[in-house]
């Protein structure tokens, strides 16, 4: 009884083990399509040093869960018990380091507030100064996702704008055939005119949250799911350690 027990153990150890595998594989090409994306992302994620990092956390993440995945199975099919101690104590770091972050991201979610961006986009944005960071950023942002301001463009009426326009609109806000740098305007000298009809009117803030809610509601899912795979897989490998002579 004891034997088949074991064996069961063991099997369960792999299966968990090869979850864990997967779930590195997915959060390292996750982490690898947002640091090369060329579609804007890789802008935004360059140019704020938190959103930096966190790529590079997320992609170093990944790569650790996938050769610990990796190393579990391994251990627990040639039932290793150094491998299987190894594996235990890096996956208790991991999963401490995760629930850290968690933990972190929910008390800094304040920064994250519509009231946060609109007042940081009107201290530094500089409207067509590609060699300013912050506006080339905002302005790819604008222009991929056809939206203007944090708001809309009345963000925009307290920011000091070009002498040959009478409009507070930025370029970045004119309306493009293809939403892209390269796309031609509808009517640019109408849009910087003030003219709304060739202006998007819809804030970044509401598009952007919009188009992301439901990933963000699968990455929740998936951290969940990783952090539950990851307790149990500890649970068996210690089963599992001390079931073996």
């Amino acid at each position: 009884m004891e034997g088949d027990c074991l064996s069961c153990m063991k099997y369960l150890m792999f299966l968990f083990n090869f979850f864990i595998f997967l779930g590195g594989a997915c959060l390292l090409g996750l982490g690898i399509w947002v640091i090369v994306d060329p579609t804007g992302f890789r802008e935004i994620v360059a140019a704020n040093p938190l959103l930096f990092t966190g790529a590079y956390i997320m992609l170093a993440m990944g790569a650790m869960l996938f050769l610990l995945g990796f190393l579990g199975c391994c251990g627990a099919i040639r039932e290793n018990k150094c491998l299987l101690l190894f594996f235990f104590m890096f996956i208790l770091l991991i999963f401490l380091a995760e629930l850290s972050a968690a933990i972190l991201a929910f008390i800094f979610r304040e920064n994250l507030t519509r009231e946060f961006f609109t007042k940081e986009l009107k201290k530094h944005y500089q409207r067509n100064n590609d060699t300013d960071v912050f506006s080339a950023t905002w302005n790819s942002v604008m222009i991929t996702f056809a939206c203007c301001g944090v708001n809309g463009p009345e963000d925009f009426e307290a920011i000091p704008h070009l002498p040959h326009s009478s409009s507070a609109t930025p370029e970045a806000c004119c309306q493009r055939e293809l939403q892209s740098r390269e796309g031609m305007f509808v009517n640019k000298e109408d849009c910087l005119k003030g003219n709304e009809r060739f202006q998007n009117r819809q804030g970044c803030y509401t598009v952007i949250l919009n188009s992301f809610e439901t990933y963000v509601y699968l990455a929740g899912a998936l951290a969940i799911g990783v952090l539950a795979i990851e307790l149990f897989a500890m649970i068996f490998a210690m089963c599992l350690f001390r079931g073996i002579q």
